[in-house]
């Protein structure tokens, strides 16, 4: 997967954890210790079992696709297209990839912990038998997300469309999992306050960013993006949480964790991809805590009822709020509740009345006039909040 550069991640995330600057590569652990920033080689399947159990926080898997490519594949020019034939990428039977499928899910499973979750990117040779591999093991797929690449491979016999996207599944380690990390405001933040979409626009891995060897040949076939790892990372993981890749090829899950404050732990059976990997991950520095520091979300920030207002003398009993446009008018009751005409509640309630709707958010919804101006009662409500001594 990638290089030391650095340049395609744009990165937002939180807090400062201790990072190691040189990953270590062994081939032999103990499995009740957990070492991290470490690739470890060999078999994929044999290593994950090799890991404690419930241990890492997030899984990017980037398996074999199961190509099934029949011969060379020449461009129009006659030159030759480089493409997957290796064989790690070679099955004999569709049974035989289930089979490895269902292993190695089934090992990564065990070593996640509770709340972790699992993300598989293949394309549409075995995306779909991953899927249904998943859902028997009773993974919870919480979303499938299209990588859309602005620069795709043309289809060079033109038989087919052309293959312009490939498939990421994510799921956490089961239907119970309901507290896994998912960074919905800092993602919608960095997206002009619009929620992200399940279709990423973003290209293939090119440039100095592709990793070669002394011949100026890919390093590796099927190098990803650092800017597809930064955004999965970012928004599903935190700050010092042990990121796993049981298939690490380049090495682009440890450079790009490392660069945004996470450990990693890589799973490389090809001597070669490892030692490539080890040398573009020690030469990545990672962000500054300035850097990687998300803002709390709404519902992360201390709960603050309305009653607290009138007790800390920012709104008196018997004072008036009103709606933005001064339409209604609610009377403030010495318990915290709100008076319109007949109906009594809280401001959340007594707002929804008002405007025939079932649900209102009071906060956003009432205001306190002070002169000809009107403070919204949400700002008071922040000011208790940034009064508050932090924990």
């Amino acid at each position: 997967m990638g290089s030391p550069r650095t340049s395609a991640l744009r990165a937002s995330a939180a807090l400062s954890v201790p990072r190691r600057a040189i990953p270590q590569v062994v081939s032999r652990r103990e499995p009740s210790l957990l070492v991290r920033d470490t690739i470890l080689l060999g078999d994929s399947i044999a290593m994950l079992n090799s890991l404690p159990k419930a241990s890492v926080d997030l899984i990017f898997a980037d398996p074999p696709y199961n190509l099934q490519l029949e011969g060379a594949l020449n461009r129009p020019d006659q030159s030759l297209v480089d493409a997957v034939d290796d064989e790690w990428d070679k099955f004999a039977s569709f049974a035989d990839y289930d089979r490895f499928t269902r292993d190695w899910m089934a090992a990564a499973q065990r070593v996640m912990k509770p709340n972790a979750t699992l993300w598989v990117i293949g394309s549409y040779h075995n995306i779909f038998r991953v899927g249904s591999i998943m859902q028997d093991l009773g993974f919870w797929l919480l979303n499938d997300i299209v990588w859309r690449k602005a620069n795709p491979m043309p289809n060079f016999r033109g038989r087919r469309f052309t293959n312009a996207h490939e498939t990421m599944i994510w799921a956490s380690k089961s239907a119970q999992a309901k507290s896994y990390t998912f960074h919905y405001d800092a993602l919608k933040a960095g997206n002009e306050d619009t929620q992200v979409r399940s279709d990423w626009y973003l290209p293939l891995c090119t440039g100095g960013e592709r990793l070669k060897d002394e011949k100026g040949d890919k390093v590796h076939p099927t190098q990803k993006p650092e800017a597809l790892l930064a955004r999965i990372l970012l928004s599903s993981s935190n700050p010092g949480d042990v990121v796993l890749d049981p298939f690490f090829g380049s090495g682009t899950t440890g450079a790009v964790a490392k660069r945004l404050g996470r450990h990693y732990i890589g799973i490389e059976r090809d001597p070669a991809y490892a030692k490539a990997a080890e040398a573009r991950i020690a030469a990545v520095e990672p962000l500054d805590d300035t850097a990687l520091a998300i803002a709390p979300t709404k519902r992360s920030e201390p709960r603050i009822p309305f009653n607290a207002l009138i007790e800390a003398g920012l709104i008196a009993p018997g004072v008036e709020l009103v709606d933005a446009k001064r339409r209604f008018r609610a009377k403030v009751k010495a318990d915290g509740s709100l008076v319109l005409g007949p109906a009594t509640g809280s401001i959340h309630k007594v707002g929804a009345l008002a405007q025939g709707l079932p649900a209102c958010n009071g906060w956003t919804f009432w205001h306190l006039e002070k002169g000809d101006e009107l403070v919204v009662i949400d700002l008071l409500r922040q000011d208790i909040r940034a009064s508050m001594p932090a924990d």
